[in-house]
């Protein structure tokens, strides 16, 4: 389903149309009939800039089984805000390279949420990581913060919460690395069916012709 322009949208296109029609037709001069137009035009392309953004739109075009895509857009849009606050926490941490180190589960998170909104398909290999690490991660994250600002910080818990973190930094990589995957099983299955077409069409390829050598042919 298409987005429909918002409460705030519709109101923003009728202010600027309503404040562009008296100043075209009578600061201006321009015909009633033509400032009527051009403030209607503008007044709907502010509504729907305003429009809240669908993600899945070219993809529920295609007939891709909603069911999958809306499911998706509710995962991702509960993830959004949990890699905002893992990237804000970062920037309060003292320890640079534990911020580095959250820093960098944002930004593989942020790589998984593109690569679902290209395919929600393959929602499956990654479902586990939305809904269980990134929230742990970004509770984690925070704990860490919380210790580190204490006023006698414990040592023994920063540790193991860091150690936490960078554990948590092989699961997301993990989880990235199954979406690649799915990549590459896509290219074999496209490999596969060109390699058909093109026996099909023209022959199949030709063996190898066999390389000189010192030793001879082989």
């Amino acid at each position: 389903m298409a987005a429909m322009p918002s409460g705030l949208g519709w109101i923003a296109g009728g202010v600027t149309a309503a404040a562009l029609l008296p100043s075209l037709a009578i600061g201006l001069g321009v015909p009633f009939l033509i400032a009527l137009a051009i403030s209607a035009v503008a007044g709907g392309g502010i509504v729907v800039a305003l429009a809240p953004r669908n993600r899945f739109a070219a993809l529920e075009a295609s007939g891709i089984a909603r069911g999958k895509i809306e499911f998706a857009n509710e995962l991702l849009a509960e993830a959004e805000p949990l890699a905002e606050r893992m990237e804000y926490t970062a920037s309060a941490i003292r320890t640079r390279a534990v911020a580095d180190r959250i820093r960098h589960l944002v930004q593989i998170a942020r790589d998984i949420f593109a690569a679902i909104e290209s395919d929600p398909l393959r929602l499956d290999r990654v479902r586990r990581f939305l809904t269980y690490y990134l929230p742990r991660a970004a509770e984690i994250a925070e704990a860490y913060r919380a210790l580190e600002k204490s006023a006698v910080p414990d040592t023994a818990r920063l540790a193991a919460t860091g150690d936490m973190i960078e554990r948590l930094d092989g699961a997301f990589t993990r989880y990235a690395a199954n979406l690649r995957d799915a990549d590459l099983d896509k290219l074999d299955i496209e490999l596969k069916l060109l390699k058909s077409s093109l026996d099909e069409d023209i022959g199949p390829m030709p063996p190898a012709a066999p390389v000189e050598t010192k030793r001879g042919k082989s």
